[in-house]
């Protein structure tokens, strides 16, 4: 055999060693991005069933949002959550619960579509239907610059939540100084005080009252596993999330149900 047909059959192996060995690696590889098959909703759970003390006030659904109408791809008015996000949910539920406290969710998993309908309606500046409410301070044409609005949201990836404290006692929401989706620098956890410290800056806007009952909700998550951002008080990303490269789209509905 020629030296040239020995460098040929050795090339030829070299291939198919490779092509196999790729085969064995993501056959045995850990998911962590959307599967081929299905639509990824096997990943996750209805955020109630691991977390039934949770109440549920999840405003893309209603037409109390900033956009004024029910999103897309909301088709029904409760929340999903990674089955390693929700079980790190259940521990922080339980443990406010015994200070006096529910969780009460606004918001969990939200869909591809959903975002993409948050990117037109902020593209269409005479639609300021609920300017009023949300940003009355803030002109429209800006939501995109200040990064009130984007393409991606790590909601998408399944392990986000936005959520606030309810209070068994007084049977009302805790008062954060702020409501959710307040677009403003009102809403960063550190207008008012120090989140590191727990120091509070005397300031107009904002109560030591207030700026202490968003550091309980805050240490609450920051126990059990989730992430912070510096711009929305009641905003937690899971910090080991299962799908971080991963933008789901299917709807959000009850799991198991057709669309």
């Amino acid at each position: 055999m020629r030296l040239t047909e020995k460098i040929t059959d050795v090339c030829l192996w070299i291939i198919i060693l490779l092509f196999c060995g790729g085969i064995i690696y993501a056959c045995c590889s850990e998911p962590k991005t959307q599967p081929q098959q299905g639509d990824g909703s096997e990943y996750f759970v209805t955020l109630t069933d691991a977390v039934p003390d949770a109440i549920l006030e999840i405003r893309y659904f209603s037409t109390y949002n900033f956009v004024g109408k029910r999103i897309d791809g909301y088709f029904e008015p409760t929340a999903l959550l990674t089955k390693q996000a929700a079980d790190s949910l259940r521990a922080v539920s339980d443990d406010v619960k015994a200070h006096g406290y529910r969780l009460k969710i606004y918001d969990a998993y939200r869909p591809q579509r959903a975002v993409d309908h948050f990117v037109r309606w902020a593209a269409d500046i005479p639609d300021t239907l609920m300017k009023h409410y949300f940003y009355p301070d803030v002109d429209k044409s800006e939501l995109f610059i200040r990064d009130y609005i984007a393409e991606k949201s790590g909601h998408t990836r399944g392990s986000t939540v936005d959520l606030t404290l309810f209070d068994m006692a007084t049977e009302k929401e805790l008062d954060m100084g702020g409501t959710f989706d307040w677009f403003g620098h009102e809403s960063h956890p550190d207008f008012g005080g120090n989140p590191e410290t727990l120091e509070y800056a005397e300031n107009d806007s904002i109560t030591s009252v207030q700026f202490y009952n968003r550091m309980v909700l805050r240490s609450a998550m920051l126990r059990h596993g989730f992430k912070p951002i510096t711009s929305e008080w009641w905003h937690f990303t899971l910090k080991d999330e299962p799908f971080p490269d991963t933008y789901f789209d299917f709807p959000v509905k009850q799991l198991g149900k057709k669309s």
